[in-house]
């Protein structure tokens, strides 16, 4: 069985909203959003098992909806009842074992259109997240999208959206993940050699009736 780690999150309170400091969008009264500042969340754990060797971060948000047709289209909602998929917000390996925890800013400090490099940086190894996907075609912002990026769901969502920080503590130093692997490949590696985890939840929502 698995042993939980303590994992916290001291800017909002666990299942809490998150504050609009730590989102990609956030709300504004012309084109109903605007970039917000996207820092990482500091984030800190403990209790890990004897034998961690590195520790990993993955977020991911499990409310995105699964078709497109409706999103952020004026005079239209996102129906509640529609199928939702995962959309990965930070993917981070490698961290080294002695490391328990990350200041804010620390993976993201900012939005970074094409995004922040793939691969080694001070923190671990950088996965990209769905940005990748989201701004595929579009000339301005395309690109792989490496290290954390906050919320930005859709304006017009009928639901609220969840954030799940899940750190993992792992027995093996490095999961051997190179180039531009994503929230997917990262968990199928950490299959059998996860020896803790633990998840601090938020909550972000853009659309004005959720909000209050």
């Amino acid at each position: 069985m698995t042993a939980t780690l303590q994992v916290t999150i001291d800017a909002w309170a666990n299942g809490a909203p998150i504050p609009e400091e730590y989102a990609f969008c956030v709300p504004a009264d012309e084109g109903h959003v605007s970039m917000g500042a996207n820092r990482s969340p500091a984030i800190r754990w403990s209790g890990a098992p004897e034998g961690t060797r590195s520790y990993a971060i993955v977020c991911h948000d499990p409310d995105v909806p699964s078709k497109p047709d409706d999103v952020n289209q004026e005079g239209r909602t996102v129906p509640a009842d529609l199928p939702r998929v995962d959309f990965y917000h930070w993917v981070l390996v490698d961290i080294p074992a002695e490391v328990t925890g990350l200041a804010a800013g620390a993976d993201s400090d900012g939005v970074t259109a094409g995004g922040k490099p793939v691969g080694p940086a001070e923190s671990g190894v950088r996965g990209v997240n769905n940005y990748t996907d989201w701004f595929a075609g579009d000339a301005d912002m395309q690109g792989d999208y490496g290290g954390y990026d906050g919320p930005c769901p859709p304006w017009n969502d009928s639901i609220m959206h969840h954030y799940h920080f899940t750190v993992y503590a792992l027995d093996v130093a490095t999961l051997g993940l190179s180039g531009t692997f994503g929230g997917p490949e990262a968990l199928k590696a950490m299959e059998g050699h996860v020896l803790a985890q633990g998840v601090w939840v938020g909550t972000y929502t853009l659309n004005p009736d959720l909000r209050g």
